[in-house]
């Protein structure tokens, strides 16, 4: 059962992303996500970095709860929370945007729909009419580009 929640959680979280991304990452809090679209920080961190705080502190009170009630399913909620923050870390920081200077050449159909559908969200740089707003799950037409190749 445990397990399930996990895999429910981890799974919820990206339409949960997807809604944060759209309605406040580029909404009322597009002051601290606007430096990720026209790069003005010249520094290694941005201020939408924040984001990984904010949205890392509710998980961490899941699995601080769930550890002192015996494990409860607060914990494993917390964990979903985590493993899909982890997940968004290694694709969007590392993957996508080339902070550490790996996995550049892939050739795997599925990651290359994932950073095409990145850079069309990127292409905006101003909070409105954007775009392929969610992470692991993209539109299908990205995975057309590089699936429908022979």
């Amino acid at each position: 059962m445990n397990l399930l929640i996990v895999l429910l959680v981890f799974i919820s979280m990206e339409g949960a992303t997807w809604l944060i991304h759209k309605y406040i990452m580029h909404g009322f809090l597009w002051v601290l996500h606007r430096d990720h679209h026209d790069h003005s920080n010249n520094g290694s961190l941005e201020r939408n970095d924040l984001f990984f705080v904010i949205f890392a502190t509710p998980a961490i009170a899941m699995l601080y709860a769930g550890v002192r009630q015996d494990f409860s399913s607060l914990f494993f909620i917390g964990l979903g929370i985590s493993l899909y923050g982890m997940a968004y870390f290694f694709v969007h920081d590392i993957f996508i945007h080339q902070r550490t200077k790996i996995f550049r050449n892939t050739r795997n159909r599925y990651l290359l729909a994932i950073r095409r559908a990145h850079k069309q969200h990127h292409k905006h740089i101003q909070k409105e009419r954007g775009e392929c707003f969610g992470f692991l799950w993209v539109p299908v037409k990205y995975f057309k580009m590089y699936f429908n190749k022979k």
